[in-house]
């Protein structure tokens, strides 16, 4: 769900936040502090976007067998190349090749990054503008809660810090964001679970199959190579030889003759075709067979027939009533998200070379320095 506000939550997991403090940055040589814009939002400056970009570098290395990697020193690339050149991987390439090696990786961690800031601002400016707040008991509780969880060391949590290169400030701004985005989905969806007894009966009348067990039978099996050893296999059970020394002398089908060739709970439709049409027409204790088959030829016996069971409606009413309940809550949220972000992505323009999915529009190049 909260993929759907364009959270990028696979950048730190469950500890997530981005802190807005002003900072100079530089843009492809260009002096500039405004990397993006979001209205009635401060804006996103190269401190932050900095701050972001190393940790979610140091992120990369936390899956196993994988290292953490440098941020790429964007936009020359001439460190990041150098690394590149003393890989095994990396020798082979060409100058231009290491370069576009570079431009991807910091290219992916961009965009992450920018997506995450740009995420926290609009949910927080979509906050503000429907009066959703939470208190500051609220994120402490929250962060209480989540830290025991997750760290149940002290000396745990201060080695996260340090390998992430996050503080305690930025992981208590990401539950405020978080708080606020489960408060904003509340509201979108208040009252939208209502169903009523006439939705249920249609919903009932139009889909009265999902609530059937349709009828199964238990069977005992042979299944053969060739014709011949099924007449055999057929023979020696009518003579009154047990299914299970029948099966382990005759079956080439390693799961049924383990199990004294039973074959249980079938239903109509599951077998082959020719085996599915027989199994449903014979009568319970009838032997029959043999029957061709792409795997073979089949002999077999319907030992138990379990008849189909049709729910009625009082009994399909509480899962009908749940699953309108849900459908109707997410539709609710589709609404509300498609609208979410159409006006929020109007409302997002962005630097050049730091242009997203999220941006609506570019920020006009920084003047020169005087």
């Amino acid at each position: 769900m909260a993929e759907r506000f364009g959270w990028r939550a696979a950048l730190l997991g469950a500890l997530l936040v981005v802190v807005l403090v002003p900072g100079v940055a530089q843009s492809d040589g260009a002096p500039t502090d405004v990397i993006a814009t979001v209205e009635t939002q401060a804006p996103v400056v190269r401190a932050d976007f900095d701050h972001w970009m190393a940790i979610a570098a140091a992120q990369s290395g936390q899956t196993p067998g994988a290292r953490p990697i440098p941020v790429p020193d964007h936009p020359e690339y001439r460190a990041c190349m150098a690394r590149v050149s003393k890989t095994k991987a990396g020798r082979g390439k060409t100058p231009a090749q290491r370069r576009a090696e570079c431009r991807k990786v910091w290219e992916g961690l961009r965009d992450q990054v920018l997506g995450f800031l740009l995420a926290a601002s609009w949910i927080k400016g979509e906050a503000a503008e429907r009066g959703i707040t939470v208190t500051s008991q609220e994120i402490a509780r929250a962060f209480a809660t989540q830290k025991k969880q997750a760290f149940p060391k002290e000396a745990d949590y201060q080695r996260f810090l340090k390998q992430s290169g996050s503080t305690e400030e930025d992981i208590r701004f990401q539950l405020e964001v978080e708080l606020l985005q489960r408060r904003l989905v509340a509201r979108a969806t208040k009252g939208a679970g209502r169903v009523t007894q006439a939705q249920i009966e249609a919903y009932y009348r139009e889909n009265r199959e999902q609530f059937a067990t349709p009828e199964s039978r238990d069977l005992r099996v042979v299944l053969t190579k060739s014709r011949a050893r099924a007449v055999r296999a057929r023979r020696a059970v009518l003579a009154g030889q047990s299914w299970p020394s029948v099966a382990k002398r005759y079956s080439i089908d390693r799961a049924t003759r383990e199990q004294g060739g039973k074959l249980l709970g079938v239903t109509e439709g599951q077998q082959e075709r020719p085996l599915d049409r027989a199994v449903f027409r014979a009568r319970r204790g009838e032997i029959v067979g043999p029957v061709r088959t792409d795997f073979g030829y089949y002999v077999f016996k319907v030992s138990r027939i379990t008849p189909s069971v049709q729910q009625t409606l009082k009994e399909a009413t509480a899962t009908i009533k749940s699953l309108l309940a849900s459908q109707n809550q997410q539709q609710a949220l589709d609404a509300f998200v498609a609208g979410y972000r159409a006006k929020w992505t109007a409302r997002t323009r962005c630097l050049a070379g730091y242009v997203i999915e999220d941006c609506s529009a570019t920020l006009p190049p920084p003047a020169p320095p005087a």
